[in-house]
């Protein structure tokens, strides 16, 4: 069975679902999560310039990060585990301005996340997790920036029910307010 590359857009402008090229046999799977002609056919321009990993427990929190300048649009795909993955459109003119969407990506639905430039990111770690970021700039940790996981003005509704714990890196739990961004 083969299931071909489909892009869903999303109602924050600029932002995709995409669900992989993905060829099944007896062996098990052949999984191809990018190509460059099939997403400028689609509109997409992703010009790939660094990619990494992170491997988090269940419980962890990461986010919600941006980079002030030089920003990063990114791929991510969750492939192993199953996270719950946050986007915040941070594009001040943009109607959808400060509005959160979120979507579970894990290793079963092999769905990604195509997050435009100008966007907040952050996940939960709902069972241990390797996720896979495929990013079109380079990261700068002069620029790494990000709003607070639980900012009251956003109101992100975390599944925190699926897990026994939250867990910070200490940079996570000293991140600024929505509300100091705004009037930056």
């Amino acid at each position: 069975m083969i299931q071909k590359f489909t892009f869903e857009e999303l109602d924050l402008n600029g932002a995709y679902i995409i669900r992989p090229f993905i060829a099944y046999d007896e062996r098990g799977y052949f999984i191809k999560d990018y190509s460059e002609e099939i997403f400028k056919e689609n509109g997409l321009h992703h010009d790939l310039k660094e990619v990494f990993y992170t491997s988090s427990r269940k419980g962890v929190i990461r986010g919600i990060h941006f980079q002030r300048v030089k920003e990063q649009a990114k791929l991510v795909r969750c492939i192993y585990g199953k996270i719950y993955d946050v986007i915040v459109d941070l594009r001040k003119n943009s109607p959808t301005f400060g509005e959160w969407r979120g979507f579970y990506l894990s290793e079963e639905n092999k769905n990604e996340l195509y997050i435009p430039k100008h966007f907040g990111h952050g996940y939960l770690a709902i069972e241990p997790s390797i996720v896979s970021y495929k990013c079109a700039e380079k990261f700068y940790g002069e620029y790494d920036d990000g709003i607070i996981w639980n900012d009251p003005e956003i109101g992100i509704d975390w599944p925190l029910d699926m897990v026994d714990e939250v867990i910070l890196s200490d940079k996570d739990k000293n991140l600024q307010s929505f509300k100091e961004f705004k009037n930056k």
